[in-house]
């Protein structure tokens, strides 16, 4: 892939990534008018406590659409608008955060991949920045600095398409689950789906544009500059 094919498509992945967020938020905002008999932290004690998980406790934060699971402090993490409101909305996102809970809970195997890169990934990220500037600074006097930050930078593109299965799999274990407890109904559950659809919408442009940003960087090694 050419350098000019990369650029247009970070320039699109970009585009797209704020048409998605504008469309993320438009829709939970409509389906948070929509609403039900249980709170969103009600929501997510009564999906605990019909999988048996009795040690991991729901709590309150601040922020918007800032909601996740903990596995370290055993938490789930749920913006206010999310733990106090009863409506289509805040049921999906506790759902799929206690979804996250029960792949936890069952060992699911990409949720296992995605904890044991975490120490990787944090590490990389703190320091790939200045990696990958220093081998483009240097990249004639010494080209191997710049594919070092390449394998950082890999690192991270693969947590974040490794990220992708244990979303999906969140929101479909969260939209099953609100419709076997009957807690949204024939009406409600697409507009629970549409909801969790969307917010996986960021995480596929987030690893389309980490991916780019990786070719980029490769086709700049590859390049011959001496």
């Amino acid at each position: 892939m050419s350098t000019n094919a990369i650029w247009l498509l970070m320039i699109a992945v970009m585009i797209l990534s704020m048409i998605i967020q504008g469309m993320l938020q438009s829709r939970f905002k409509k389906y948070s008018k929509v609403p039900l008999g249980l709170t969103g932290a009600e929501v997510a004690a009564r999906m605990l406590a019909q999988h048996g998980i009795t040690d991991v406790k729901i709590v309150s934060i601040k922020g918007t659409l800032t909601d996740h699971y903990n596995p370290e402090t055993k938490t789930v993490n749920l913006s206010e608008e999310v733990y106090y409101g009863n409506n289509v909305a805040a049921a999906a996102v506790a759902a799929h955060e206690c979804g996250h809970v029960v792949q936890h809970a069952t060992g699911y195997a990409f949720l296992k991949m995605r904890s044991a890169l975490v120490p990787v990934v944090s590490f990389s990220s703190n320091i790939v920045s200045w990696v990958l500037l220093a081998g483009v600074i240097f990249i004639n006097i010494f080209p191997a600095l710049i594919w070092v930050g390449i394998g950082l930078f890999a690192m991270t593109t693969l947590f974040s398409f490794i990220t992708l299965p244990v979303e999906i799999d969140a929101s479909s274990r969260a939209v099953s689950w609100l419709e076997n407890a009957g807690i949204v109904t024939y009406e409600t559950r697409p507009m629970a789906t549409d909801a969790l659809r969307w917010a996986a919408y960021t995480y596929v442009i987030a690893a389309i544009g980490s991916l780019a940003t990786l070719l980029y960087y490769i086709t700049l090694a590859s390049s011959d500059r001496r």
